[in-house]
């Protein structure tokens, strides 16, 4: 029996396989359990279309083997089989794909799938084995047939009893050195996995004997092992069935085991599309946002199917950042795969899923907002920073989209509101989305800045995170109001515009600034304050929250808002300065700088020199 060439008459190539096109080795299980599927489809195409071949269901299956001792794996399949021709077809030119010309010339009608495409799937099994032998025999043949090979030496074939059709395929596995670990894929777990990661929704059986343990009957303290054979796949995904099929504790289970998380998914969607590219999806809103989510490490995407058999565990590019703690997964016959069915080639079937799945994840959140009020707090508890994130990331190229997601506390209502529900309740005089940042919903009640806002019966949204006055800024207006910061000094609230010439009084304010120097842009009376007597304000995009944030970054570069001092004209402590002006300057410098301080404070910074501030406030009072 002479040893033949493969007809490729390339080593390099058949080596380029092992080695460079599959970047895991435990590829080859997936690969080899495909073929299986698919040959076991040819079968029952075959089935289908000549009335003179009749099959039970429990015909067709796939059942593996593992022999420790003589280090091999064994696949066998009830599949269609293969003549000595197609032997040295299928298996003796690489890149020959039998399941491709199955697809081009006998695509069935009848929910057929055929899952091959390349034809280099079978010799992934040479990067675990030195030997590999396929044992088979051709629907309706009466001979059998052993392919046998070492790799890129060559391969031979002869005849073999078999009984049945179908193949049989073993590998004899490489012995593990230093660097490769070959003896993993002798373990029953070890293959479990696999075919549970890769090969689950395979539509027929996958079968094979496990060790299990039972007490043993004469002394309960003792065990026993045993062999029991178990189908290890789950055969149909849950994606597949319809929705009347399923109960929420089915989605809530398979996502729990899916995807290891101790709480229930927060909402669930499932859907599905036909068309220039046909998909089936089911996504899942975690409700709680993972422990390594706000850090580099976390890992975004949606597992990725084509036809029942999982091709990537995180396919990133199905996710946008702005919804990058979406979990779940999509499955399609319809992708362009590279030739390892590793990795997806970045091409507009993706795009348009990606695109569909984007679209179909905000209406899902919006339904949630408007139906399911608790559940979409409780969500955006989890994720809001990752929205409001969003929204400024990328100089707000998806602010737009976002905006309706958004919700801050309000004033008002004393809960979180959308803004579409604040700007459909504004009052018909008012101009401006207002708005007040602060550590906490406490300490912005109690700004000096909010009180004639409120006095004059305007809704303040209350930002408490520190991305909230950045997403805020970049948003804009939204539905054409604007929004405008409490601290900005100019909140055009309708007030007598004359009142700023009666009041000022330049000559106070110049010396003021003078003794504040470069802490403050300008020193002006106030048009916002009724009660208190002084309060900061900025002149400019960067307020005092955005500069305590920035500045509280690893950088050498400090930032620093454009500082306004402001005063009440209607209080006993402008009088109080006026006074001062007149008769002790020296005095009226120093209670300048303990106002300034006082004011900052008030917006939660601390002074400059603290202990000068201490001071200046003893020396006051004695």
């Amino acid at each position: 029996m002479a040893k033949r060439q493969f007809k490729s008459e390339s080593k390099r190539l058949l080596e380029l396989m092992i080695n460079s096109i599959y970047t895991h080795k435990e590829i080859f299980l997936r690969e080899l359990i495909s073929n299986a599927s698919d040959a076991i489809d040819k079968l029952y195409y075959k089935a289908l279309t000549d009335e003179n071949i009749s099959f039970n269901k429990d015909d067709f299956f796939i059942k593996i083997s593992v022999d420790k001792g003589n280090r091999t794996i064994t696949l066998e399949d009830t599949g269609i089989g293969m003549s000595e021709d197609e032997l040295h077809e299928n298996l003796g030119t690489i890149a020959k794909s039998g399941s491709l010309d199955f697809k081009q010339n006998k695509e069935s009608k009848d929910g057929i799938d055929i899952i091959g495409q390349f034809g280099v799937g079978f010799y992934s099994a040479f990067m675990v084995a030195e030997t590999v032998t396929v044992e088979t025999k051709k629907h309706g043949s009466d001979s059998g047939y052993k392919w046998e090979s070492s790799g890129a030496d060559g391969y031979t074939v002869k005849e073999t009893e078999k009984d049945k059709a179908g193949t049989v395929i073993t590998l004899y596995l490489k012995e593990s050195t230093e660097d490769e670990n070959y003896d993993e894929f002798l373990e029953e777990y070890r293959i479990s996995g696999l075919i549970k990661k890769y090969s689950d929704y395979i539509r027929y059986p996958i079968k094979m004997l496990v060790t299990k343990s039972r007490p043993k009957t004469d002394n309960e303290k003792e065990y026993e092992t045993y062999k029991e054979e178990e189908t290890l796949n789950s055969m149909v995904p849950i994606w597949r069935k319809n929705k009347q099929e399923l109960s929420e504790d089915d989605y809530k289970n398979f996502y729990r085991e899916k995807f290891y998380d101790y709480q229930d998914p927060v909402k669930t969607i499932h859907t599905s599309a036909d068309g220039m590219v046909s998909y089936k999806a089911l996504l899942f809103i975690p409700s709680h946002a993972p422990f390594d989510y706000f850090t580099k490490e976390y890992e975004k995407g949606l597992q990725l199917y084509a036809s029942g058999v999982m091709i990537m565990d995180k396919c990133e590019e199905l996710l946008p950042d702005c919804f990058g703690f979406v979990r779940g997964l999509v499955d399609s016959a319809d992708l362009s795969l590279n030739i390892s069915r590793e990795i997806l080639q970045h091409d507009r079937q993706l795009k348009i899923i990606a695109g569909h799945l984007k679209k179909k994840i905000k209406s899902e959140l919006l339904l949630m907002q408007k139906n399911e009020r608790e559940n979409y707090e409780k969500f955006f508890a989890a994720f809001s920073r990752q929205l409001k994130f969003s929204v400024y990331n990328e100089f707000g190229r998806e602010k737009d989209f976002l905006s309706d997601l958004l919700m801050f506390f309000s004033s008002k209502e004393k809960k979180l509101v959308t803004l579409t529900e604040y700007v459909e309740r504004m009052a018909q005089d008012q101009k401006y989305i207002y708005y007040a940042s602060g550590t906490t919903i406490e300490k912005i009640e109690k700004l000096p800045q909010t009180e004639m806002v409120l006095d004059k019966g305007y809704e303040i949204l209350y930002l408490t995170e520190d991305v909230d006055e950045f997403a805020v800024q970049m948003l804009s207006k939204f539905m054409d109001k604007e929004f405008k910061s409490v601290s900005s000094g100019d909140l055009d609230l309708g007030e007598d515009e004359n009142k700023e010439e009666v009041i000022e009084n330049k000559e106070l304010f110049a010396f003021m600034k003078d003794a504040l120097g470069d802490k403050v842009k300008e020193v002006k009376a106030s048009k916002i304050l009724k009660t208190h007597s002084v309060c900061i304000t900025t002149d400019g995009a960067l307020s005092l929250e955005m500069e305590k944030l920035l500045n509280s970054m690893p950088s050498d570069n400090k930032v620093k808002a454009q500082r306004v001092l402001e005063i009440n004209a209607d209080s006993n402590v402008y009088k109080k300065l006026e006074s001062l002006l007149s008769s002790d300057k020296d005095k009226l410098r120093k209670v300048t700088g303990l106002l300034y301080d006082a004011a900052i404070i008030a917006q939660g910074i601390m002074p400059d020199e603290p202990v000068d501030f201490a001071d200046g406030i003893c020396e006051l009072i004695d």
